[in-house]
């Protein structure tokens, strides 16, 4: 009977539905370790760049995006206790089965997680993946990266996980968001709620391995640039070995594209293969 249930569990597990998969599909797997869960990429700048946009950085090939998702798109504003919290949000605001946010880093804004040509139309795939699956994308402004941003971005992660108290909570954090990310692990709220964390060129912290999210085994995702000036990939490539050697069983993968810089990881990540991983792991 236990096995019985465990496998309908299972088969209930939501998996997205592809998105353009063949155009966001990662280049060649230069070389792997850690059974596969360490993974080195071949990155190119004149083709994953150059190539892929028709202005590069600015705008994408038609292609890759599909701007009819933006019928679904809205820009609110939440009050909180700690602050006013303006957020995009795309999808289902109530009733999703997933929730994504995007915490962006520093002089970036609630504008650069839904800009459909930017980042070779990663962003774009990401909003269509989520209202095409019955979820719901949030990319938010927040006053710094401490614990007040930290609070007010809880705030609205408690705000729409109580709309949809079914849904699996995964936070994307690009650069220097990626202090809130850990924010959030260590919070006592989040970081009993959330099922996932992606840590995009962004920075490592050792307290995570005391966090609540450490606790549950909740997935993390690391993607890093091989030049990444900003925070170096043999830092964050041993904080990821710190949490395999803390548990061979941790759910935790990392990429690392060979050459690219700190944007990369925001313009190359596979967001519809990502995010299946982390549903299948999600505790």
């Amino acid at each position: 009977m236990l096995f019985l249930f465990s496998s309908a569990a299972h088969a209930d597990t939501l998996s997205l539905k592809p998105f353009k998969d063949d155009l966001f599909a990662y280049p060649a797997t230069l070389s792997s370790d850690t059974n596969g869960a360490y993974t080195v990429l071949d990155y190119r700048e004149m083709r994953d760049i150059n190539q892929r946009d028709q202005v590069p950085e600015r705008r994408v090939n038609a292609q890759y995006t599909d701007i009819g998702v933006r019928k679904v798109q809205q820009d609110l504003l939440l009050k909180t206790d700690a602050g006013d919290v303006r957020h995009i949000a795309v999808g289902k605001t109530e009733g999703a089965g997933i929730i994504v946010l995007y915490l962006h880093g520093q002089g970036g804004s609630r504008k650069q997680g839904v800009d459909d040509f930017t980042f070779g139309g990663n962003f774009n795939r990401l909003k269509n993946l989520m209202a095409g699956n019955g979820g719901l994308y949030l990319s938010p402004d927040f006053s710094d990266f401490g614990d007040t941003g930290a609070a007010q971005v809880a705030a609205l992660i408690n705000h729409y996980a109580e709309q949809s108290p079914a849904a699996k909570i995964f936070v994307a954090c690009g650069s220097m968001g990626g202090a809130l990310c850990w924010k959030l692990a260590a919070r006592n709220d989040t970081g009993r709620r959330i099922n996932g964390l992606l840590l995009l060129g962004s920075l490592w912290d050792e307290s995570f391995l005391a966090s609540p999210a450490f606790k549950r085994h909740v997935p993390v995702f690391f993607g890093q640039g091989s030049n990444d000036v900003v925070f170096p990939v043999e830092k964050q490539e041993a904080f990821f070995r710190s949490i395999v050697a803390r548990s061979k069983a941790y759910p935790t993968r990392f990429v690392r594209f060979e050459t690219g810089t700190h944007g990369t990881p925001i313009r190359m990540t596979d967001w519809r293969g990502t995010l299946n991983w982390m549903l299948s792991k999600a505790p």
